[in-house]
């Protein structure tokens, strides 16, 4: 058993469904008996006024505290999955920098040592221009070297950002995921480190290691913090829950993480439920029990 393996969610389940802290973190801390939270912008956007912040902060600070919840770490979500730092537009890009450093600012309040998001989205225009491509990806480089300047400053451990599955949302394939690795942490004040996702990978690479997430975790598990878990089908469909029917037809098995991790060598890894529920029937009304089935089917495995 890999030592300092646990197990936690990200709130990305609660946006729109459970926004009050005392909602949330009881559903966390007691309904699901978990202890390690990532928590998103989503829940608490750093655009909102600052005394609507400072308030939102002190309910989930007394709200973590009484359901015995760690905030770990702080992370972008489905609201915030836009351009940012790749943005074609500089004025832009300096809006998103000063948006995350805020964020960042507030996930320090919340007790978090690192915080992050995807590394940022080409418009298709530039990805399609290698000259404006090379260009807006040093940009974007530079940019997380101010950020981790800035993390640093805060008391950050780290930063960290996910690779996706489409080279213009960047980290793609292995190959590239450690390429940009060492270019982003060669003038990094703080570790610029990884939150892998089981069902992340480009299906047009020609190595098969690119789709295979064991591959992913053996590779990249000890630069990963955090990894999101969640089912998986082969075409990399969805973000389904550890529920019965989801687990017949899918790939993602607790002891095949689990034994990916010991073989790379990690120490330290947060598994971490990332869960998206459609607001349609019947999914809307099983939110919770798919979530209680998934922390049940993990616990076998995984204790802390």
């Amino acid at each position: 058993m890999v030592e300092g393996l646990k197990l936690g969610i990200n709130t990305g389940f609660a946006t729109n469904r459970y926004p009050e802290p005392e909602v949330w973190t009881k559903i966390v801390g007691e309904i699901l008996g978990l202890r390690y939270v990532q928590f998103v912008a989503d829940l608490l956007n750093p655009w909102f006024p600052d005394f609507i912040i400072k308030d939102q902060v002190r309910r989930i600070r007394k709200c973590a505290e009484k359901y015995r919840i760690n905030i770990d770490t702080t992370f972008l979500s489905a609201f915030t999955r836009v351009n940012q730092v790749l943005h074609p537009d500089p004025g832009i890009r300096e809006v998103w920098v000063g948006y995350l450093k805020k964020f960042f600012r507030i996930s320090r309040e919340l007790g978090a040592r690192g915080s992050g998001g995807h590394f940022g989205i080409f418009s298709v225009s530039d990805y399609n221009n290698p000259v404006r491509r090379r260009f807006i990806m040093k940009e974007g480089i530079r940019n997380w070297q101010r950020l981790s300047d800035y993390g640093k400053k805060i008391g950050f451990e780290f930063l960290i950002f996910e690779p996706m599955s489409i080279p213009r949302e960047c980290a793609e394939t292995i190959a590239k995921t450690k390429k940009l690795l060492k270019e982003v942490n060669s003038n990094a004040s703080i570790p610029i480190l990884l939150c892998l996702d089981v069902d992340h990978g480009d299906l047009q690479s020609k190595n098969p290691d690119d789709t295979n997430p064991y591959a992913w975790i053996r590779e990249l598990a000890p630069v990963s913090p955090v990894i999101h878990i969640k089912q998986s089908m082969k075409d990399k469909s969805g973000h389904w829950p550890f529920a019965e029917d989801y687990n017949r037809r899918g790939i993602i098995r607790p002891q095949k993480v689990i034994r990916a991790i010991e073989e790379s060598g990690a120490k330290d890894v947060v598994l971490t439920f990332e869960f998206s529920f459609r607001e349609r029937y019947p999914y809307e009304y099983r939110v919770l029990d798919d979530l209680k089935e998934s922390v049940a089917y993990w616990r076998r495995y995984i204790k802390l």
